[in-house]
């Protein structure tokens, strides 16, 4: 017989209903009706004078069931489980652990009390999603942490901890070992106060909220998704309507998103994510131990992978060449965990600990002889590279994996310089490396499965996002990138401002343009790479000009005050391209190099400028999966949103060109590519699906 999802005893006069369904206590439709199940046991007994909710294993709930997602969920519904416990009879504790979100805090609030365990994490992310929370979460949260508290962690779908959750109002008490014994001590000290049930329902909603402002706030960090905005309306339900009816509305919003293309985007991005990591040739594999890690090189990327490393529990051994260079390597990780402590990820004493007793620094490259694994974030110069691997293949264990974070550059090339090619991979973080989710984990040929397995089991331990690439210049983001700017600046040769095609694409949904991005990133790093190019590939008679130009002339964007923008002369936020004002210098260049090439054709408008940059995405993405550089189309559209900014609402480029249509896709690629040389013929891969009636989700199945 199969072990029940939710068990029940009796323990005293308390029932303990427990909630079982590893890993994550998901609340699929065996496990509904086994909680309404238990309840109605527990009200038939009359020795229960109260109910313990609790849930098994590593936490109290993660919510939805991902079996469910894209289908309409079987009876019992959650809003009825959630209703059942908030009507009983008898007072009803959640003893929270681990995680209790979605779904799992709804049913949660629908409980009388709450205690909770230090460290529990709590949240609503349903917007992330693309709906709302569907089963109360609208409507009982208002009531317990306050409009203001409510709207901020509803439209945003942020977690918070169990300490602030009792700051907040949702937890009553915050404290104990293990969820159960902490949740019968609570219980039996409010029954012998003679405590009765306390319905959330029937607690009052604030007044005096700002819904205009609170509306705008939403709006502008929404950037085109409709499920935060859908969410206010939601809890301003709350305030206007009776409990009864403004769940109705809440139930019905939440079924209107239900079957949105933005629902259907973010599960995809959802979906594409936990696919990235699943790698046919890794099921047999495992990844080698990891304690120590060694980094060479102690600049803003080398620091900022230091601190990751500390921040996710491994002892590390940083190298710099000189004892000036290693001081300022270790005052820039210090800073990071600084930040780290300033936004609550640790305490000050954590972050010392860190520095005195995990942190190692050295000025020589053999105290890397008893490292795990090494990352190599030196300057992005192949011979630089190739001289660092050569002297880690003397002093590191036969074991050790040696990994380059490079942007660009060939991991053969780097790997022929070892006697371990098996053992060599590619690991591209980016930055700040303690901040960015993204890690392409770069496979060369010869790498070996549990080599490449340590990397992905690097990137989980890190939490990041780890995509795997094949070898190519630029891997997949950059390669893509490339490609995309390159039309950009044929646009901008064709009489598109910069600034109109960064606005075009912000109200796409991107939080920033190519070309603030540029600024941003510093505009001398896209000129080295130029010249790299120059030298391996050679340049075209087409190629814009405007980009070296403005490098040569000192303009390198934020790090200089100017770039394609004027820094110096803020007119607004630091939140995009459009709270600038554009460079003087560099619309003169533009101007003239416009003028000597005597452009032939029109400027496009926003909507051409979006759907030429996404043309060519999808092309060279295309050429990526066609070559294995790429696995699946999936793991493009995780390298887009993760990296690179694309809109998570939109599922990726890939699903939007499914979403579009390949065949429009298609259309505009030879479109597009009458007016910018640079697009190049369409992707054969691309080509055969549209004969074939068939789209990249075809190939992500």
């Amino acid at each position: 017989m199969p072990r029940p999802v939710v068990s029940y005893r009796r323990v005293g006069a308390v029932a303990v209903i427990c909630i079982d369904n590893p890993p994550v206590n998901a609340l699929g439709q065996a496990v509904r009706a086994g909680l309404i199940a238990a309840l109605d046991r527990a009200e038939c007994d009359p020795q229960v004078l109260g109910v313990l909710l609790v849930g098994a294993g590593r936490g109290f709930s993660a919510g939805a069931d991902i079996k469910e997602f894209g289908s309409r969920p079987r009876a019992p519904s959650l809003p009825q489980v959630c209703a059942r416990f908030e009507t009983a009879q008898v007072p009803v504790v959640a003893a929270l652990h681990g995680v209790a979100l979605g779904g799992g805090l709804e049913l949660a609030l629908a409980a009388h009390y709450r205690v909770a365990l230090e460290g529990t994490w709590l949240g609503l992310p349903e917007v992330t999603l693309g709906v709302i929370p569907g089963a109360g979460g609208t409507q009982r949260l208002p009531r317990l942490a306050g409009l203001a508290s409510a709207v901020a962690c509803i439209t945003t779908g942020r977690r918070f901890d169990a300490a602030e959750a009792v700051d907040m109002g949702i937890v009553d008490r915050l404290g104990g070992d293990s969820a159960e014994p902490a949740g019968l001590a609570y219980i039996r000290g409010l029954l012998e106060q003679g405590a009765l049930p306390r319905p959330t329902c029937d607690l009052p909603v604030e007044g005096g909220f700002d819904w205009e402002a609170a509306g705008a706030r939403v709006a502008r960090h929404a950037r085109g998704q409709t499920a935060p905005l859908a969410a206010l309306r939601a809890v301003r339900a709350a305030t206007s309507q009776p409990f009864d009816e403004a769940m109705r509305t809440e139930r019905q919003i939440f079924e209107q998103l239900l079957g949105s293309e933005q629902r259907r985007a973010l599960v995809h991005a959802f979906f594409a994510e936990r696919a990235a990591a699943q790698l046919p040739e890794l099921r047999d594999s495992t990844a080698r131990p990891l304690r120590r890690i060694g980094v060479v090189g102690g600049g803003t990327m080398g620091s900022g992978i230091v601190a990751s490393a500390l921040l996710s529990g491994f002892d590390v051994t940083l190298v710099e060449t000189t004892a000036d260079t290693l001081q300022a390597a270790t005052a820039r990780v210090a800073a990071v965990l600084r930040g780290a402590v300033a936004r609550g990820k640790l305490d000050q004493a954590g972050a010392d600990t860190l520095l005195a007793d995990r942190l190692v620094g050295a000025t020589g490259y053999a105290a890397l002889a008893d490292a795990d694994l090494v990352i190599e974030a030196v300057v992005e110069d192949l011979s630089v590279k190739q001289s660092v691997f050569r002297q880690l293949d003397v002093v590191c264990r036969p074991d050790c994996v040696l990994a380059s974070n490079t942007s660009y550059l060939s991991i053969d090339d780097i790997a022929a310089e070892t006697r371990r090619v098996g053992a060599v991979l590619g690991l591209h973080f980016f930055a700040p490396a303690h901040v960015m989710k993204l890690l392409e984990v770069v496979v060369p040929e010869r790498t070996a499965p549990d080599v490449v397995a340590t990397g992905f089991a690097l990137a989980k331990r890190m939490a990041k996002t780890a995509v795997r690439s094949g070898v190519c210049d630029g891997f997949v983001g950059n390669r893509i990138l490339h490609r995309c700017r390159t039309v950009a600046d044929q646009m901008v040769l064709l009489g598109v401002d910069p600034w109109d095609i960064d606005a075009a694409l912000v109200d796409f949904g991107y939080p920033m343009g190519p070309y603030a991005v540029a600024d941003l990133a510093g505009l001398d790093i896209g000129w080295a790479n130029r010249k790299r190019r120059a030298q391996l590939y050679g340049k075209t008679a087409s190629d814009a000009q405007f980009p070296d130009q403005l490098c040569a002339a000192g303009h390198f964007g934020r790090k200089t005050g100017k770039g394609y923008y004027d820094y110096s002369a803020r007119s607004g936020g630091d939140d995009g391209s459009q709270a600038l004002r554009p460079n003087g210098h560099a619309a003169a260049l533009i101007a003239a190099e416009r003028a000597a090439r005597l452009p032939a054709h029109s400027p496009f408008d926003a909507a051409q400028v979006v759907r030429s940059y996404l043309a060519a995405m999808v092309n060279e993405a295309a050429k990526t999966v066609q070559e294995g550089i790429a696995r699946r189309p999936s793991d493009v559209d995780v390298v887009l949103i993760a990296g690179y900014g694309f809109p998570r609402h939109w599922g990726g480029p890939m699903h939007w060109a499914d979403t579009s249509g390949l065949d429009v896709v298609l259309h505009d690629i030879r479109r597009f590519a009458d007016d910018i040389p640079c697009f190049g013929a369409p992707a054969g891969l691309l080509e055969r699906l549209v004969a074939d009636n068939k789209s990249f989700d075809d190939l992500n199945r």
